[in-house]
């Protein structure tokens, strides 16, 4: 995919992160596209506070929705766009759909799995390798969440 295409999946994502905010959850997004034309087959954000699932990341549903969309688990051809960098449990999830590539905004040093903390895409003892591209818009993802949680820190303290 040409840079144009990333920017365009990325602001997708960034779109769905925004849409966390209304109900209170990290400001994270998701787009599961295909890797030929750019389609959208899935989009998501985090929805662990309105579930109440510590699985409810983005990446976790944006997969599950691509597979019921395209009736499959295998996710070949598509690639996973996120706008922070997945977790050890979003990196596996993303690998065990076989995705070729994993498109990221801003690096996660506490919790990534794709190249920050950890890099399970490209773990050769792993079944699956995937293709890495980090740091696509990281300043918005990251200022998303920068404002997300010093609004909490303020809220805490009145």
């Amino acid at each position: 995919m040409d840079g144009p295409a990333i920017d365009a999946l990325m602001g997708a994502a960034l779109e769905e992160a925004r849409a966390a905010i209304d109900h209170d959850d990290v400001p994270i997004g998701a787009v599961v596209a295909r890797v030929g034309d750019g389609t959208i087959v899935a989009r998501r954000h985090n929805e662990r506070e309105r579930l109440g699932d510590p699985t409810a990341h983005a990446e976790i549903l944006a997969l599950r929705d691509a597979a019921a969309t395209l009736g499959s688990w295998r996710l070949v051809g598509h690639v996973l766009v996120v706008t922070l960098e997945p977790c050890p449990m979003c990196a596996g999830a993303a690998l065990a759909a076989r995705v070729d590539t994993i498109v990221f905004g801003a690096d996660d040093p506490k919790a990534g799995a794709a190249g920050s903390l950890y890099n399970l895409a490209a773990d050769p003892r792993l079944n699956h390798e995937a293709g890495i591209v980090a740091g696509i818009r990281a300043a918005e993802g990251g200022q998303l969440l920068r404002d997300f949680f010093a609004e909490r820190r303020i809220t805490r303290t009145r």
